[in-house]
């Protein structure tokens, strides 16, 4: 399940950077805190989050929750998500996102194959800080950074 092209990336950003990475999985609510408590033990610094359904539709509150208890900054990919408790989200703006979906099944359903239909990636991405996580966890944001975010979350 983590050979996904996100896991990738982030390990391959990590080799670059001189960054350690390891990885959690977790099978339901009941695994996160235990899982994210050994990270923290074993030195994990912050939390990255990669975008998964499952994720981003049911314990957004959770996983933001679990990993401010333990004082482990979070990033993640959706607005949504900082909205509730991750420290920072960069990532696609989900509107263009469900646009840009929508637009490929208008093209489906008037007869297009979708096989012919290009591989469309988002161009627009947005920054969102929450600050109230930021203050919780004892970490000053550079103003610069806020001055970048196309969202501040007070």
């Amino acid at each position: 399940m983590l050979a996904t092209p996100q896991h990738e990336a982030v390990k391959d950003a990590a080799r670059r950077l001189g960054v350690a990475v390891s990885s959690i999985v977790w099978r339901g609510p009941d695994e996160l805190p235990s899982a994210l408590r050994v990270a923290n033990r074993d030195g994990a610094q912050a939390l990255i989050v990669l975008s998964t359904p499952r994720i981003h539709d049911r314990y957004r509150v959770f996983v933001a929750a679990a990993a401010l208890k333990i004082r482990l900054p979070s990033i993640v990919l959706t607005s949504n998500f900082a909205q509730d408790g991750a420290l920072i989200a960069y990532g696609p703006i989900q509107r263009d996102m469900h646009r840009i979906a929508a637009t490929l099944v208008a093209k489906i359903l008037r007869g297009a194959k979708p096989g012919d239909l290009p591989v469309e990636r988002p161009t627009k991405f947005e920054l969102a800080i929450n600050l109230k996580t930021a203050k919780a966890l004892g970490l000053t944001i550079p103003p610069s950074m806020l001055a970048r975010a196309d969202q501040v979350i007070e």
